[in-house]
């Protein structure tokens, strides 16, 4: 198993910061990676929502489903995404900072078959990957204007 971990304040108020994270279906807004999400539990957001997820990797598609298993709004996002070549726990936690929203990342990666093989690799590749990510929604909702509030809008589908 393979962990990472990482922090990052975004100028943004918490339960904005929280809100948006939280829809997964907003991600392919700042991670080029994701090509589309697709939200297939109906209702609001809250334990047990599920995504069907599809990333580009190494250049093919790779589809993933990602359920929510904690939703304490709005402090506390935790997730599980599973897809053919590993397990992936995560945890999400928000709070307030000077200047906006801290959040902070912890993720569990348990690569499955050949990969397995590859854990010190993917730690360092999921590492900075996680960093990229999470700076680039930090550029993304700091673009927004003031009075746009990215969680509750409509979400990309």
């Amino acid at each position: 198993m393979t962990s990472i971990q990482g922090e990052i304040v975004i100028g943004r108020p918490l339960s904005e910061v929280f809100d948006f994270v939280a829809d997964e279906r907003n991600e392919p807004r700042y991670n080029p990676r994701i090509l589309h999400v697709e939200k297939v539990t109906g209702g609001s957001m809250r334990n047990g929502t599920q995504f069907k997820v599809t990333t580009k990797s190494r250049g093919r598609p790779l589809t993933m489903l990602l359920k929510t298993t904690e939703y304490q709004r709005p402090t506390r996002l935790a997730n599980t995404t599973s897809m053919s070549s590993a397990t992936i726990r995560g945890v999400l936690t928000f709070e307030p900072a000077a200047g906006g929203t801290l959040l902070r990342w912890s993720w569990d990666i348990q690569p499955r078959g050949a990969l397995k093989f590859l854990s010190p690799i993917i730690g360092r590749i999921g590492k900075r990957q996680e960093a990229a990510n999470w700076a680039s929604l930090k550029r993304y909702l700091e673009s927004l204007p003031a009075a746009e509030t990215p969680g509750s809008g409509p979400a990309l589908t």
